[in-house]
């Protein structure tokens, strides 16, 4: 074997990395952006949630004075394809430490008309700004440690549909939430595993955005079956996060007529949390 064939692949870099690529917005005008949504973010033939949040964030990151996201929220209005789309964005208030601005993200029907898929309002900051000082009484989630854990190449079929999504994170799910995948759903509503970038990208504060919608859905051990999509989804980025891989936790308490909340908790390589979600999500019953 020739020296380069066996050298490993170089780790991609902030800025440069295949989910920098597809996340990129083009400036058509003032507060209008141009994308592509790439298909390689699909799962059961949907666009992933959080790649879409991360999309309308790095929008937002261009369109307001500050360059952070803290708390971001979206509703999802239509289901998103992979293909042109566009941001639109607009200034709701610029202050010292926070920006607050909404944009809107749009595809286009066979007759050219615009279709708003999802609506964001957010608050940007600098999170290097932030003080050090920190009082919690949260604790990372005890997952075992990576070689322990499993990913999608473990299973025994892929998800029908699209997967292409699992080409592109490195997934390694706590085998104590994996009783969906082997037909004995454990019934709590739980799912955690180590999270990071298939090429070796570092996280930042936009990769949050995808990090805590990018785990299988609790549903699952509950005993459901099928898409589970997202209504609205709320997340607070609390610090950079470290170089290396996130621990993130979900769960779920409460199904009721046909929808759940799944909470997130994302954890950096320093023990610290870096973001938290909410999201509301519909399930089919029966």
């Amino acid at each position: 074997m020739s020296e380069a064939a066996s050298a490993p692949a170089a780790r991609a870099t902030i800025g440069d990395s295949e989910f920098d690529r597809d996340t990129a917005v083009t400036l058509r005008e003032p507060g209008v952006y141009d994308l592509a949504l790439s298909a390689g973010w699909t799962i059961i033939n949907a666009v992933n949630g959080g790649y879409l949040l991360a999309v309308v964030g790095r929008a937002l990151a261009d369109a307001l004075p500050h360059p952070d996201p803290f708390t971001v929220s979206a509703h999802y209005l239509t289901a998103s394809q992979p293909g042109p789309a566009v941001v639109r964005t607009q200034s709701v208030r610029t202050g010292r430490t926070l920006s607050t601005g909404q944009a809107s993200l749009l595809q286009y029907d066979e007759d050219g008309r615009e279709v708003e898929r999802l609506r964001v309002l957010a608050s940007y900051g600098d999170l290097d700004s932030l003080p050090d000082d920190v009082r919690t009484t949260a604790k990372p989630p005890a997952i075992p440690p990576i070689e322990q854990c499993f990913g999608a190449e473990d299973g025994p079929a892929p998800v029908p549909g699209s997967s292409a999504i699992t080409d592109r994170l490195m997934l390694k799910l706590d085998p104590s939430t994996l009783g969906w995948a082997l037909g004995q759903p454990s019934g709590k509503g739980e799912m955690r595993g180590w999270f990071g970038l298939a090429d070796g990208r570092d996280p930042d504060p936009l990769s949050l955005l995808l990090a805590v919608d990018a785990l299988p859905p609790t549903a699952f051990e509950i005993g459901l079956t099928g898409w589970v999509p997202t209504i609205e989804l709320t997340v607070h980025v609390r610090c950079r996060p470290a170089p290396g891989p996130l621990r993130v936790s979900l769960t779920t308490r409460n199904l009721a007529g046909g929808f759940l909340e799944e909470d997130a908790e994302v954890w950096d390589s320093a023990d610290r949390l870096v973001a938290q979600s909410r999201q509301l999500a519909r399930v089919r019953l029966g």
